[in-house]
């Protein structure tokens, strides 16, 4: 029984590995749909091909292991096609319990799918209790419904009950930790590799850009000399306006990267944020109101934290404008709430706009990546930047043609 058990296990660990070795970079153990289907397949295929045997006779597999985490982490979109793996090839082997075995599963596959969202939304900690809570009432129940074929319930039984919840709820365990631990091990490195990034733009910006606006700022003004010369024909001053457009241009990108600088000792504040998000609305008004859009504010917060006033300034004022541009066409609502929970203050901003692909939620933040025409992607990378110096977190979610919600966590920090 042992070595069987142990073979089981390789079984299990088998999509586990293959992931770990080919696709760890993602940071969704299930992105890969096709790739996940098959070896989740293959897995419950071994382990009903080679079933664990008890000494007293009783013959059981870890089928539902994998089952229950293609049910707990990719719904029914996964669960479906494993639904149909598992009682063809059931059918296939034959004997005694087909028909149980069907009604059985479908019952799991009707209602574990329904814990998908609740459960991805849990931490790791609660994700790991939920799934062998899971395991623990699936097999319980199993056996519940196995009694009816014992004359009594003996000594006999409850040696087999013991057996089957203690194997697949460890095995389950063992296995959702692992998983777990994949996850947040991509999520560290795709933190390191940001913090990495923003740290040498922070460098960089404030000494590269103060050196480059100053040329810029001498010929822009003698360009706004020459083009108020009687003396030039309307094409050459036609060239000149084209090079103080593009000379504006590029003193607005400098002073994104002025942006990224270290915060200054001038301007630090300890405060509850709602004097800066005051003065952003006062500005920001206007111009919502060119683009029809309602400015929504809700502010709940008593907690002080230590931060650069400009930083932040800007960061706000990046983040009302992306909104009410993605509104442009229609008009709607920009709504802006700030509250606390426990020791942290939690920024959420709203829109009713165009909305964004998963794939432009992810590549958010990179240098240059912009879902605007004329965009440079500096003003979503300096928001990114201002909220990793106050040791905070984004979390974006967005729905194409619905629009986009930005919840922003800042950790109460002292002085």
């Amino acid at each position: 029984m042992l070595e069987i058990l142990l073979i089981n296990f390789l079984f299990l660990l088998l999509p586990v590995m293959i992931y770990l070795i080919f696709f760890e970079e993602s940071l969704k153990f299930f992105s890969h749909k096709a790739v996940t289907f098959f070896l989740l397949s293959l897995t419950m295929i071994l382990c009903m091909t080679f079933p664990i045997k008890i000494e007293l006779g009783f013959i059981f597999d870890l089928r539902y292991i994998p089952f229950l985490i293609a049910a707990l982490y990719g719904g029914y979109p996964i669960a479906f096609p494993l639904y149909i793996v598992l009682n063809v090839y059931r059918f296939i082997i034959g004997g005694d319990g087909v028909i149980y075995s069907l009604l059985f599963s479908t019952i799991v596959f009707l209602l574990v799918p329904l814990l998908n969202k609740t459960f991805i939304k849990q931490n790791e900690k609660k994700r790991i209790i939920i799934a062998g809570i899971l395991s623990f009432l699936t097999m319980a129940f199993y056996l519940f419904t196995l009694s009816s074929f014992f004359e009594a319930l003996n000594k006999e039984f409850w040696l087999i009950t013991i057996n089957v919840l203690v194997i697949n709820v460890i095995g389950m365990l063992i296995i959702i930790t692992l998983i777990e631990k994949i996850i947040m091990n991509a999520k560290k490195r795709e933190k390191l590799i940001d913090a990495e990034r923003l740290s040498v733009i922070s460098e960089l910006s404030a000494s590269v850009s103060h050196e480059i606006r100053n040329p810029l700022t001498v010929a822009s003004g003698f360009l706004q000399l020459l083009v108020k010369s009687t003396n030039l024909s309307q094409e050459e001053k036609r060239y000149l306006n084209f090079s103080l457009s593009e000379l504006g241009r590029a003193e607005k990108i400098v002073s994104d990267f002025l942006s990224f600088a270290k915060p200054q000792a001038s301007n630090m504040v300890d405060s509850n944020l709602k004097d800066e998000l005051e003065y952003v609305n006062n500005i920001m008004v206007p111009y919502a109101n060119i683009h029809q859009v309602d400015l929504q504010c809700s502010f709940k917060n008593e907690l002080i934290t230590h931060y650069d006033r400009n930083q932040v300034q800007q960061c706000l004022i990046n983040l009302y404008k992306n909104g009410i541009e993605s509104m442009v066409e229609k008009g709607g609502t920009l709504a802006i709430d700030v509250s606390s929970e426990g020791k942290e203050i939690i920024i959420k901003i709203k829109d009713d706009g165009i909305g964004m692909s998963k794939e432009d939620v992810l590549r958010l933040g990179k240098p240059y990546y912009s879902t605007k025409k004329d965009g440079t992607g500096l003003g979503m990378l300096m928001v990114y930047s201002t909220i990793h110096k106050l040791g905070g977190h984004i979390k974006v979610t967005s729905e194409i043609g619905k629009g986009t919600a930005f919840s922003i966590t800042l950790p109460v920090k002292d002085k």
